[in-house]
């Protein structure tokens, strides 16, 4: 496999209509089954080329959640993630950690198709409004939590894509930003063709 060739800095996120519609049929599932008890996470990882400085996001792919199987996985929480970040990420549906066997095959099936990893995207739900009382001071959005920060810091992937979900008036209504691996914000464009 070889290493697709990539500028110092992506400058721009293009993201495909399909690839949204995608993750927001994944992400709107997850969402309709959060309860103050349990957060619902939903995370995929972005795929596409890198055209110069610009990422075109053309599908997603899902894997599993490794803190749900693997020891290492629950370690790394345990000992570093738990003591930096707060006790929230003691449960192991609150943050991902994308199940290497599934990383691997999703990049040597985008790399078959002739497509980039290009990094990732994941959910960041209404938790203030749904979750328990404990975190009504805690707002998501669409911006990176010190939690998605370390992350994004560690994976060295060019393009980290946080969507916030949020019922209101009856609807779920979402909103979408990039950021690169320092944690600056990437433009994104979305595809209307």
């Amino acid at each position: 496999m070889e290493l697709a060739e990539r500028p110092t800095r992506t400058e721009a996120v293009l993201f495909s209509d399909r690839a949204v519609k995608t993750f927001l049929e994944a992400a709107s599932a997850e969402y309709s089954f959060i309860t103050e008890d349990e957060p619902r996470p939903c995370f995929a990882v972005l795929l596409g080329l890198n055209a110069g400085p610009e990422a075109v996001v053309q599908e997603v792919a899902f894997g599993r959640n490794a803190r749900l199987t693997d020891p290492s996985a629950r370690e790394e929480f345990s000992s570093t993630i738990v003591p930096r970040f707060g006790t929230a990420y003691e449960n192991p549906v609150r943050a991902w950690w994308l199940d290497p066997a599934d990383l691997l095959t999703i990049t040597r099936t985008a790399d078959a198709a002739g497509l980039d990893v290009l990094g990732s995207i994941h959910l960041h739900p209404d938790w203030h409004r749904l979750g328990p009382e404990c975190e009504r001071d805690r707002p998501l959005s669409d911006s990176p939590t010190p939690m998605d920060e370390h992350m994004f810091r560690n994976s060295g992937w060019p393009v980290n894509v946080v969507c916030y979900l949020e019922r209101r008036h009856g609807g779920l209504y979402y909103s979408l930003a990039a950021w690169d691996a320092e944690c600056l914000r990437l433009p994104l464009r979305m595809n209307h063709s």
